[in-house]
């Protein structure tokens, strides 16, 4: 399975964007499942449902960091190239990293509590093709 059909399997079981694109990686890192969600379970709906940063991005981000960041994250360059790169690619593709603009969203504070993940959902909401594109990328780049 690839990383994107990964990453789309775990949105539909019900985890949020960020979770999703982390957990495709986590076992290349030796990152267990429960600590990498609890990681990045606010990084969803575009950090905490506020739509700023799309989850997707950041959980990507993060997986650039643990990747390209060197021992104990001393290696900040590095990681910021690629992270930077990766932002670039996904915008070229997508037209942006921010929630509210993928989802045609105004950017302000919406309630807290996630919505309930029904087929409505599903075929309304983008966001599987989103944490597909994300985890794609980042395959392609880790193997660059």
């Amino acid at each position: 399975m690839t990383k994107e059909e990964k990453a789309i399997e775990n949105f539909k079981s019900g985890m949020n964007c960020s979770q999703a694109v982390f957990l495709a990686f986590t076992g290349d890192y030796g990152i267990d499942e429960a600590t990498a969600k609890r990681m990045t379970v606010g990084l969803g709906g575009g950090i905490g449902r506020m739509r700023e940063v799309c989850g997707a991005v950041s959980a990507s981000a993060m997986v650039l960091g643990v990747a390209f960041g060197g021992e104990e994250g001393a290696d900040k360059g590095a990681a910021y190239e690629k992270i930077q790169e990766f932002a670039q690619r996904f915008r070229k593709e997508s037209g942006s990293i921010i929630c509210a603009d993928r989802l045609g969203l105004p950017r302000e504070f919406s309630t807290p509590l996630p919505e309930k993940r029904t087929n409505e959902y599903y075929s309304r909401r983008p966001c599987s093709a989103i944490v597909g594109d994300a985890a794609r990328i980042l395959e392609e780049m880790l193997t660059e």
